[in-house]
């Protein structure tokens, strides 16, 4: 394949990870579980939240495979897995020995399971056991994990795709594409994973019994890779569908609106709302990709900079979060000087901690999954 570059791409993967901020903001407010909550939660926020987080991940991965099969392009077998190992393992080990122990201190200090200083939990109990049990846990970092098992298991298949272009499978796709029902026979493993193995597996994000999330994601990151593919064919085939694609997904958000508040959940309901859930948030990946292609495909010096600093701002962002909400837990505030306040914060920590420390201490930035030739450009 011919190495190419897709600004589109770029900005929509900075875009998904700044919505991931707001999304982890969010998560103080809302009533859903998570790490430390705001004392008054907020049930109308997750109505906005629920639409983001119906495709927010699934995107994400096939951004993802998308992207692998650019790097692989010019990459031997070898030489790609040794990349995926130094710019999602280096940065999985260090986020968890040294980013995510924060977030679980400040969790047990909540909650009561631990008095005492940060340093005295370093030295004692943080390293102890495995999370929500223990202390060891790559929280919000899980989808680096995930990403380097695809990588990795998937790699004989896609070097097999890259050698061989005109397969019989990728000549029939990119020869039928074009027929907007082809891009929904995508929906069909997801559908499966949605009623086989979801009401069997929640999602825990840890890897080995997340069979629902693990299965139905790498799908997610399989298709980015296929459609890559399919090359420009797929990128009109969207282009005549985007506002076909825009009316779908506002229908079947609906209709899992009106499941959501008004119909019990039951074994018919699952089988029907899972269509609905995959067809909705397939619809909107299309769409998105549709417009992105419009609107975002353009080099300029704001994605050059965003891209490269997108991957530090996600390994940064949630200890950030976490920690300025402590400190909110403390004070008497509305949600509005709240939320601004965590979210400013958050983007602007993280943002001075890329600028003035790994920007300038090269030695850091591996451990940040940042490349440091492409930082000295």
């Amino acid at each position: 394949m011919e190495k190419i570059r897709r600004y589109d791409l770029d900005w929509l993967r900075v875009i998904v990870f700044g919505l991931l901020i707001f999304y982890h903001v969010g998560m103080f407010f809302v009533p859903w579980g998570w790490h430390i909550k705001n004392p008054e939660t907020y049930r109308w926020l997750q109505w906005p939240m629920l639409f983001i987080n119906q495709w927010r991940l699934p995107i994400l991965f096939v951004i993802s495979g998308m992207g692998t099969a650019f790097a692989l392009s010019y990459r031997s077998k070898g030489e790609f897995i040794a990349e995926r190992l130094k710019r999602l393992g280096i940065p999985l080990v260090f986020g968890m020995l040294m980013i995510i122990p924060p977030q679980v201190y400040i969790e047990r200090l909540v909650h009561g399971d631990f008095t005492g200083s940060y340093m005295a939990f370093l030295s004692g109990p943080a390293y102890e056991g495995v999370y929500p049990e223990g202390n060891n846990s790559w929280h919000h970092l899980w989808f680096l994990p995930y990403l380097l098992v695809y990588s990795i298991v998937l790699t004989p298949l896609f070097v097999y795709f890259r050698n061989n272009p005109q397969n019989r499978f990728t000549s029939w796709l990119r020869l039928n594409i074009q027929k907007p029902r082809m891009l929904f026979l995508f929906l069909i493993p997801l559908y499966l994973c949605e009623v086989l193995l979801e009401p069997f597996f929640p999602v825990t994000h840890n890897l080995f019994w997340d069979w629902f999330n693990f299965t139905s994601s790498l799908f997610l990151f399989a298709y980015g890779f296929v459609l890559i593919q399919v090359r420009e064919e797929f990128w009109i085939a969207i282009d005549r569908f985007k506002y076909h694609s825009l009316g779908l997904g506002i229908f079947c958000f609906t209709l899992l609106t009106v499941r959501w508040l008004f119909i019990e959940d039951s074994t018919l309901v699952h089988f029907t709302e899972g269509f609905v859930k995959v067809t909705n948030f397939w619809a909107w990946i299309l769409t998105i990709f549709g417009f992105a292609a419009v609107w975002l495909n353009k080099k300029s010096t704001a994605v050059v900079y965003w891209n490269r600093a997108v991957y530090p701002f996600y390994i940064l962002h949630q200890t950030v979060t976490i920690i300025l909400g402590y400190y909110m837990l403390q004070v008497d505030w509305p949600f509005a000087a709240k939320f601004l306040l965590m979210l400013v914060g958050t983007f602007g920590i993280s943002g001075l901690v890329y600028e003035l420390v790994i920007r300038k201490v090269k030695f850091l930035q591996p451990l940040f999954g940042v490349k440091t030739a492409t930082l000295a450009q």
